[in-house]
């Protein structure tokens, strides 16, 4: 197959080369792969950035979980932003919320849009939606957010793995940060390889990250994993706005992660065997999800002990 871009490095090379953005970048090889015009490409992916609006607007408004487990909690966090006694920042705690909000939408068997999968969907839209409100973009630029996103997530996907059942929560939420976080520097102004740098920051951090869903669900700690990721992609974008750089190249970082995940436990990747499913009060989740116990009455005798 005919593409533009194969790795990091040739994406910022031709970017460079060429003058033009990642995520002109990223339509022209979506243009390539899939015959569409670029007024097609365009449309669906503003379908996309609508169902992503939606999915904020829902989780904000309040949802919660068949089972129960999660939802509340991005209502909770948008309750102490207004409250105005955040530590870490309205922007990033906006954020952090929001990417909370697509999750237990999720969790709620709302629809969401995977970026790169329902399981780390809320890390570029919360990102996505926060800095709208510092850096005022255009909706052309919000499409575009995601077109750099994905340039970012086509290159993870094709040379390591967007899977936690492969490559553990790492390849996942882990991939899902690093993406935001080279789309958030294009958005503020940053060059294409302040970009990669953001993304090789990001990822770095979270190395070694473990996939391991309570009872096998899309919920613990799922929905707080995607907001820890929100707030690395914001510091990592700083962090590269401001000049700083990783000294691992950002495609040898890619390549670290895919040998980690092979090198993982199965038990750590998805199955629900270890980690935190095979805690005490995540075994008493289990047993209460599938075998009729009393969720609520399990979780409070877990926080008094």
């Amino acid at each position: 197959m005919d593409v533009l871009f194969r790795s990091v490095r040739e994406l910022v090379e031709r970017a460079e080369t060429e003058g033009k953005l990642i995520s002109e970048l990223m339509i022209e090889q979506e243009m390539l792969i899939s015959g569409r015009t670029r007024e097609e490409i365009f449309a669906q992916m503003d379908r996309n950035l609508t169902v992503m609006e939606e999915a904020v607007e829902r989780g904000l408004r309040g949802v919660q979980s068949v089972t129960g487990l999660t939802g509340g909690d991005a209502v909770l966090l948008q309750n102490y932003i207004k409250q105005g006694k955040s530590l870490a920042g309205d922007l990033l705690l906006d954020a952090v919320s929001k990417a909370v909000a697509t999750n237990e939408v999720n969790a709620a068997m709302g629809t969401i849009c995977a970026t790169p999968t329902a399981g780390s969907a809320g890390v570029v839209p919360g990102t996505l939606f926060a800095v709208q409100n510092k850096l005022n973009p255009t909706r052309e630029q919000m499409i575009r957010y995601l077109f750099t996103s994905g340039a970012f997530g086509f290159i993870v996907a094709n040379n390591a793995s967007i899977s936690g059942a492969e490559g553990g929560c790492q390849a996942e939420v882990g991939s899902a940060s690093a993406m935001a976080a080279a789309a958030i520097v294009e958005m503020a102004g940053g060059s294409a390889q302040q970009s990669s740098e953001a993304f090789a920051i990001t990822l770095k951090n979270m190395l070694g990250l473990v996939c391991d869903p309570v009872a096998g669900l899309v919920e613990v700690p799922c929905v707080k994993r995607n907001a820890m990721g929100a707030s690395n992609s914001l510091v990592a974008a700083d962090m590269a706005l401001a000049g700083v750089t990783s000294r691992i190249p950002c495609d040898e970082v890619i390549g670290a992660m895919y040998r980690i995940g092979q090198a993982m436990s199965p038990n750590l990747k998805e199955t629900a065997r270890g980690g935190l499913a095979a805690t005490p009060t995540g075994k008493a989740i289990t047993h209460a999800i599938f075998e009729g116990g009393n969720l609520k009455e399990i979780l409070n005798a877990r926080r008094t002990n």
